[in-house]
């Protein structure tokens, strides 16, 4: 700092103003200061920043080594929010979201002084780690338990899945069937009870729930029974590769799509505006749920305080070609 103070021609205190984003600081000082910085090719040292802030600029994230659509896109938005803040990211992937699996990746996480810390918890087995963690340590959850008392940030996933039933029911289907996820996410707990709470709300008793595991797979072999169902004319997937396999079971039947079947699936993957017919499915936000995740954690940091907070960030209703009347 002190040689590109000396090359700008300024005082070491501004080059610090200028790095740290001080408005106190003419704009023509300030690109003199950024032109020194580039010749130089001065970065901060962060951990020297940490010893004389006493705060470090890296948020550690817990997540669960995986390829879900929904886990992957929460981690990239987090990633791009924090480092909008000022902070970067260090992920400890995990392959298991079970208690010593998160225990050993928070302590490594502690031993490396982060900021705070952010756990991506679908799953049950999440639970009960979450609520032995350090009592100290700024903490925020994301899509984790709800009856937990840790800071949450979550999608309305019940929200969502009303939504999806209720866009069903409206297009004039009598009842709508529902290929869910895991049983022990967070995720399709929350989808199973937003089903059934529009059907019972329309005075429709809910047919038998068909269980998945989010896989294209697991949602093709659903279909092939659906597909031979001719009472069948509504489907909605707790994801949207559960109604990819869907869509192939029914195509391989002869079931056309929406003329026959509709389909409404959940997450909006890239590709599901691709699908033939083009996926109706449910948005969730997960720009909107990092964005809240984070500003939950920075006001634990700032504040040295913590409280069983909780944020529900809703999801839209993405209509497209999947979904039609019921033939007559």
């Amino acid at each position: 700092m002190t040689d590109v103070a000396r090359l700008a021609g300024v005082s070491h205190q501004t080059v610090s103003r200028v790095l740290n984003g001080h408005p106190n600081v003419r704009e023509q000082t300030r690109l003199r200061v950024r032109a020194a910085i580039a010749e130089l090719g001065y970065r901060p040292n962060g951990a020297a920043r940490a010893l004389v802030t006493g705060r470090s600029q890296v948020i550690g994230v817990v997540a669960q080594n995986t390829t879900l659509y929904g886990p992957a896109s929460l981690l990239a938005a987090l990633e791009q929010t924090a480092a909008a803040e000022g902070f970067a990211v260090s992920v400890g992937s995990v392959r298991n979201l079970d208690h010593g699996s998160i225990s050993a990746a928070v302590e490594r996480h502690l031993s490396h002084r982060v900021a705070g810390i952010v756990v991506i918890a679908p799953v049950e087995s999440a639970g009960e780690a979450l609520e032995h963690l350090p009592k100290d340590v700024p903490l925020v959850t994301v899509d984790g338990d709800p009856s937990r008392p840790v800071p949450l940030v979550t999608v309305d996933q019940v929200a969502g899945a009303r939504a999806a039933t209720q866009h069903l029911l409206d297009a004039g289907h009598r009842t709508v069937w529902h290929v869910s996820g895991p049983s022990d996410w967070f995720d399709s707990v929350g989808r199973i009870d937003g089903w059934r709470q529009a059907l019972l709300a329309a005075g429709v008793d809910p047919p038998p729930l068909m269980p998945g595991d989010w896989s294209a797979a697991s949602g093709y072999r659903s279909g092939q029974m659906l597909a031979r169902m001719p009472e069948v004319t509504a489907v909605f997937t707790a994801n949207d590769h559960l109604a990819l396999g869907v869509l192939r079971a029914l195509h391989e039947f002869g079931r056309r799509v929406p003329d026959e079947i509709s389909v409404v699936g959940f997450d909006d993957v890239p590709e599901a505006a691709y699908f033939i017919p083009p996926l109706t499915t449910v948005r969730p936000d997960f720009d909107a749920v990092a964005r809240a995740s984070l500003q939950m954690l920075l006001t634990q940091i700032e504040s040295g305080t913590g409280g069983a907070l909780r944020q529900t960030i809703a999801p839209a209703l993405v209509a497209r070609k999947s979904v039609a009347p019921p033939r007559r």
